[in-house]
């Protein structure tokens, strides 16, 4: 059964245990941030994503991920990298003082740390937003019943040098595949918001530790 996440006790029991990460982890420096949009899309509480644009460089173009990029020198800490790069990419402007609080950073491949930053940003319907094509190509939202579905989660086997590495989590039957980064991520918020609901079917590899 679901729980009411969105609900004011839903909301400050994650505040609760994200206080000490957050106090933590707000001002470390780290390569790029991003925004985990928990949202309401028409009454259904879900995780809004965006498709980035084929047009941008480097191996990330295409991919499904949260808003959000890397941190700029002028930004003050990780959560304000995430709601600018949120308002850059899709219009967006989440006020800080819905920012829930940080999760567990991961890192890519390069070993350069992800913070992800949970926001509630209310009621939305994701057709209303107008996103910057140079960096967004669409944005689609999954329900939070859809990913805890145990039909609708996988994971991914990866080989480094004919050799057995890690494994990744991948979320299935949306509109786009969420896998990598952003399915670790997905997975850490799930987690948090349904402990009792959402069992992870495998163990976060250590590349994703921070």
């Amino acid at each position: 059964m679901l729980p009411d996440c969105l609900s004011a006790e839903g909301e400050q029991r994650c505040r609760r245990l994200l206080a000490g990460a957050t106090a933590r982890l707000r001002a470390r420096p780290a390569a790029a941030a991003v925004l985990v949009p928990l949202c309401l899309v028409r009454g259904v509480p879900a995780l809004l994503y965006t498709l980035r644009s084929s047009r941008l460089a480097g191996r990330h173009k295409g991919d499904v991920s949260f808003p959000g990029g890397k941190c700029d020198p002028t930004d003050r800490d990780v959560v304000h990298t995430a709601l600018r790069e949120t308002h850059e990419e899709l219009g967006l402007a989440v006020p800080e003082e819905h920012v829930w609080g940080i999760l567990q950073p991961t890192h890519d491949q390069q070993k350069a740390s992800v913070v992800p930053v949970l926001a509630s940003v209310g009621p939305l319907d994701p057709q209303s937003l107008r996103p910057n094509p140079e960096e967004v190509d669409e944005v689609f939202a999954l329900p939070l019943a859809h990913l805890l579905q145990a039909k609708n989660q996988g994971y991914t086997h990866f080989c480094q040098g004919g050799r057995f590495s890690y494994t990744l989590p991948v979320f299935l039957h949306g509109p786009h595949r969420v896998w990598g980064i952003t399915a670790v991520i997905t997975e850490f918020t799930l987690q948090l918001l349904a402990p009792g609901a959402y069992q992870p079917r495998l163990a976060i590899p250590q590349l994703s530790r921070g």
